[in-house]
């Protein structure tokens, strides 16, 4: 609650500097806020069907809703790298949880076949990421079962997150090596990546407070360019770099950090905690390179996937060593 609360009072301090529009960041703040109070008493209460219903309702969402991957050309390379990556992916740690809860066989494998049927979702909407992270989601779950001490596995998902937002980084600052930096280009196109280096300039000039929230796409000359333009540069780090300095990136790593450690010491066993664990991974990941943290659906998916991943069922699933 205190990150959150510094995420917000960062927001409104930084607007109120540079006359910005904080809405958008307040919005987001409330919706993991709800969604994670949601997931902590609904996971007490009913700890596999409460995220199995979670699955469920994004995948109605990723499929019911097509205007969560609109946008500018642009903005959607690597397949649907916003809402509807965002949500496939959410939507299969949510199975897998609720999966890795179950206490019986037969509800544990309808649980493993809507995962997969969510990833095969994915590849039937042309969701190139939100295939691909389901997938790497779905494989982690599969695999935390003989995995003995989370500490370690969830190390090595906080350093993935931190390489694809490293990489992103020096993408954007031209450091990477040509041949490397190329196939990256090609791939993301050239339009994200002059987003990308506009918010590194800002940044780079506005180390502070940024230039404030929500004024990218009216400072950005590759935003003005392009028609339609949703204003953002399709990078969370980036975007939190240029629009609010050094403290709104802390503050953006901060809670994933939080959210990392929480699953540490999470009571539920280590499948659970490294399911929900590889899931919130993916969706930085995501939001590294795409608008995934545009949409509050997932905002609120992502608050209540931590919910239940660190609520303390009435009826404990089975007490394990947590290092």
């Amino acid at each position: 609650m205190i990150l959150l609360g510094a995420c917000a009072g960062w927001a409104l301090l930084t607007a109120a500097a540079h006359d910005g529009r904080p809405e958008g960041m307040l919005l987001a703040v409330l919706a993991v806020t709800a969604g994670h109070a949601v997931g902590r008493v609904s996971g007490a209460l009913l700890p596999v069907a409460a995220p199995c219903a979670g699955a469920v309702a994004a995948l109605v969402l990723a499929v019911a809703l097509p205007g969560l991957s609109s946008g500018p050309w642009y903005a959607a390379p690597l397949g649907h790298t916003g809402g509807t990556a965002a949500l496939l992916t959410l939507a299969t740690g949510c199975a897998c949880c609720a999966a890795r809860a179950a206490p019986v066989p037969a509800p544990r494998l309808g649980l493993w076949a809507l995962a997969a049927g969510i990833v095969l979702t994915g590849a039937v909407l042309g969701s190139v990421a939100g295939c691909a992270a389901s997938a790497a989601v779905l494989l982690c779950s599969l695999a935390a079962g003989s995995v003995a001490r989370r500490g370690l596995a969830l190390l090595g998902l906080a350093v993935a997150a931190a390489l694809v937002a490293g990489t992103t980084w020096a993408l954007a600052a031209g450091v990477l090596p040509d041949g490397l930096a190329g196939v990256l280009e090609g791939r993301l196109t050239v339009h994200r990546v002059g987003l990308w280096q506009d918010a590194l300039r800002m940044a780079g000039r506005n180390r502070g407070l940024g230039v404030g929230p929500d004024r990218f796409g009216e400072l950005s000359p590759t935003a003005s360019q392009i028609t339609p333009s949703d204003g953002k540069p399709h990078s969370a780090p980036l975007q939190l770099a240029a629009e609010q300095g050094v403290v709104g990136v802390v503050l953006l790593a901060a809670p994933f950090c939080w959210v990392l450690h929480a699953l540490w010491r999470t009571p539920r066993s280590t499948p659970v905690a490294l399911s929900a664990g590889a899931a919130l991974t993916a969706l930085a990941a995501l939001a590294s390179v795409g608008n995934a943290l545009s949409f509050t659906p997932v905002t609120a998916g992502a608050g209540l996937l931590a919910g239940w991943a660190t609520a303390r069922p009435w009826a404990r699933d089975g007490a394990e060593t947590q290092l």
